[in-house]
């Protein structure tokens, strides 16, 4: 169920979006994590959108798409639940990156150096670590390292052991428990309060939601597609829809859109049926 807004916490994705994509409140954030001076952020997109250039290739949505003025490139994500894929996830972020930075013919030293950042409210591997950071090295040799630039960091809010600084375990406490107690934490919970108030932030809120709410359908529907173009020829639309628990009609619908355009993929289809009962 999606949640009124006045319930969100800086964890949740479009308002963790929403105040990172200020200079004043990523950067710092930036800076506590990797431990670096950022001389300058030169562009920010919240709900950064990647597509593959294969067809029917998974897209991603990133909550926060950084880049700073020495080339270097960020992705900034909060994740509240626990799918079990953490690793594999990272892995194809990452490669959506290097896809939309890299355009066919470069060299491949023209790849940016890359930060892939979760900011977990759970502990993903166990181990009550703060921080998790992980870089391409040699299992024969640990000195050696690939050097392909790619550095992906895990942040668990519930975390107790490792060393970190005061300013970012000011953070994920904050993260944790909502509680602020450094000058940076207290700004992030009154833009929190700020945003949530704002109308105009309000109503994008509810369109976003609006949009999730379709794609999640869609999704459905593309797959009931998908079922009932492998069933033609073995069974009738009556039949399906039992089997398939629709209405009959949206089967019939289903057949003759598939048989009148046999060139269109299953999301195709279902953009052209009426779901509606």
């Amino acid at each position: 169920m999606t949640k009124p807004i006045e319930e969100l916490t800086i964890m949740n994705d479009f308002l963790f979006g929403v105040i990172m994509r200020q200079e004043q409140f990523c950067k710092p954030l930036l800076e506590y994590i990797l431990k670096v001076k950022i001389r300058k952020i030169v562009y920010i997109r919240e709900q950064e959108s990647l597509k593959a250039g294969v067809p029917k290739a998974k897209s991603i949505r990133m909550d926060v798409y950084i880049e700073d003025d020495a080339g270097t490139v960020y992705d900034l994500e909060v994740q509240t639940t626990n799918k079990r894929n953490l690793g594999k996830r990272t892995r194809y972020y990452q490669s959506m990156i290097d896809t939309r930075v890299l355009e066919k013919g470069q060299d491949y030293n023209l790849l940016k150096k890359s930060f892939v950042i979760f900011i977990c409210n759970y502990d993903p591997f166990g181990k009550s670590r703060y921080i998790y950071t992980f870089r391409n090295r040699c299992d024969e040799d640990f000195d050696v390292l690939l050097k392909d630039e790619a550095t992906k960091i895990i942040i668990n809010t519930k975390g107790t052991v490792g060393t970190i600084g005061d300013d970012l375990k000011a953070v994920i406490r904050y993260m944790d428990t909502g509680i602020a107690s450094t000058e940076y934490t207290k700004a992030l919970d009154a833009e929190v309060k700020s945003i949530k108030s704002d109308e105009k932030v309000r109503m994008q809120y509810m369109l976003m939601m609006e949009a999730f709410a379709h794609e999640r359908s869609m999704g459905k529907y593309i797959n009931l597609i998908s079922q009932i173009r492998n069933a033609i020829g073995d069974f009738t639309t009556k039949q399906m829809a039992k089997y398939f628990v629709v209405n009959e009609k949206f089967c019939k619908d289903a057949v003759k859109c598939i048989q009148t355009h046999p060139d269109w993929d299953d999301e195709q289809i279902a953009e052209q049926i009426d779901w509606e009962e």
